[in-house]
């Protein structure tokens, strides 16, 4: 079985690993798990340099530059989602903690991120101080760009969070409005950017589409041109005030 396994990928140019499916489950844990890992240390140096007026993206940027650990996964934001980093994470917790050993990096990965979309409200209540009655503008509700999955979005707790302020939410997303309305069905949802920004008090942007790159003149239909930015995806312009999530 396994030489016939191994026959389906005889034409890609890599080191095929054969192993027993016990080990080959775990491999695919750690992986996920190491990549989510990265993550949450990012975004832990993110919030640190923050706090320090350091950018961190300059930083990771150049700690990526050594080979043993490269460039990949070190982008400070909002946190991952979608339906493996975090459940895998979360299931090799509680693996873990079945045969009593307490996985306190695994933990802190969930920990790290499970506050970041908390601190973007936060961002948010600085700058415009109480949020009941604002129109919030929230750019991006996939877990990621290029796909209308809406599974463990750090767009939801944020979400959430501006409800619960008493915010009104004008949401927009190229691909995921129609999942996230099954979970909000309270919150305005728009076809474009622009219909989003409209009259908005401030903006949040969540999902790092190609598209939020190029927008421009939409901004000026914002009633106060207040930018979070949780993915760096945006280049501020003199009249916007911008505000990076852990730059």
């Amino acid at each position: 079985a396994g030489d016939l396994v191994a026959s389906l990928y005889s034409g890609l140019d890599c080191e095929i690993t054969r192993t027993n499916p016990r080990t080959a489950e775990m491999i695919k844990y750690v992986n996920n798990a190491f990549l989510a890992t990265k993550i949450s240390f990012s975004n832990e140096i993110g919030n640190i340099c923050k706090q320090l007026d350091i950018n961190t993206y300059e930083v990771m940027k150049a700690v990526g530059k050594d080979f043993r650990i490269g460039p990949h996964f070190l982008n400070s934001g909002a946190g991952f989602g979608g339906s493996c980093f975090p459940k895998d994470v979360k299931a090799l917790i509680g693996k873990a903690k079945s045969i009593g050993y307490e996985p306190l990096i695994l933990e802190s990965v969930i920990k790290v991120n499970e506050k970041q979309p908390g601190r973007m409200v936060l961002l948010l209540k600085k700058e415009l101080g109480e949020l009941k009655g604002k129109k919030i503008a929230v750019l991006g509700l996939a877990f990621k760009n290029d796909t209308d999955d809406i599974r463990e979005s750090r767009a939801i707790p944020v979400i959430n969070e501006l409800l619960d302020n008493g915010a009104e939410v004008s949401a927009y997303d190229p691909m995921a409005n129609e999942n996230m309305s099954r979970l909000f069905g309270n919150i305005k949802y728009n076809s474009s950017a622009a219909g989003a920004l409209k009259g908005a008090d401030a903006c949040l942007v969540m999902t790092e589409w190609d598209e939020f790159t190029s927008l421009d003149k939409e901004f000026d239909m914002m009633k106060n041109k207040l930018i979070i930015d949780g993915r760096h995806m945006l280049t501020p312009r003199k009249d916007i005030k911008y505000v990076g999530l852990c730059w």
